[in-house]
């Protein structure tokens, strides 16, 4: 096990990092904020959302250290660090839908060239790609989202990195673990290898580089300003 700082050490300028969570469901906040203390800029991240609040994402994002976000939900009530930042094109965005989002992160662990999907078809999302009709239907090609680090939290892990989740926070977190060269997991728990159910375990410890203990943390987030 590792610190959050000295876990995120090595992440350079320009990395796309993978952060799990649905809101705030399954955010490795203490991961992120380690990545705000360490300083690297210009980040591609990859996410259901674009932050909220000021906590976690938003939080990284306020920091100016992003580029670009990748998402699917880019705008709701407490967004309002990505709304200035978009609004004045200090950010740029890719709108994912969140199907597409999980099966392209999921192809890049898979080791999957390309897909055809028919989601986005016949919207401004599907322009510029390749279209194909199959049986009738239909469909464009997608790509694997393949990231330097993969950021995710995780309920329990044991001393090999074997984790376990828990209920909506295992969110995204499985298909990032695979679709990331390094893999990082804030745990609430460590315990000794060969306590963990083998029949409960999620995401296998051949995906994962690094586990950090975390206490656990709650927050409340305050609406729209």
């Amino acid at each position: 096990m590792q610190s959050a700082d000295d876990s995120v050490a090595d992440i350079e300028d320009g990395s796309t990092v993978l952060v799990s969570g649905f809101g705030l469901a399954g955010m490795p906040v203490d991961l992120v904020d380690a990545l705000i203390r360490q300083g690297a800029t210009d980040l591609t991240i990859v996410a259901n959302n674009a932050g909220n609040g000021e906590f976690g994402l938003a939080a990284l994002l306020k920091a100016k250290r992003v580029r670009k976000v990748m998402c699917s939900f880019p705008r709701q009530a407490d967004s309002y660090i990505f709304d200035d930042l978009y609004r004045s094109g200090q950010i740029e965005l890719e709108v994912i839908p969140q199907g597409n989002l999980a099966e392209r992160m999921r192809a890049a662990g898979a080791g999957i060239g390309a897909f055809f999907s028919p989601t986005a078809v016949g919207t401004p999302l599907a322009q510029g790609k390749e279209h194909r009709s199959i049986e009738g239907r239909e469909y464009v090609l997608e790509h694997p989202i393949k990231g330097d680090y993969a950021l995710i939290a995780a309920h329990r892990s044991d001393e090999l990195g074997n984790l376990v989740y828990r209920k909506t926070a295992r969110n995204f977190g499985p298909v990032m673990a695979t679709a990331a060269t390094t893999t990082i997991a804030q745990v609430n728990e460590v315990v000794k290898t060969g306590l963990l159910d083998p029949e409960v375990i999620v995401t296998p410890s051949i995906y994962v580089d690094r586990v950090v203990r975390v206490d656990s943390r709650s927050y409340t987030v305050q609406g729209a300003r």
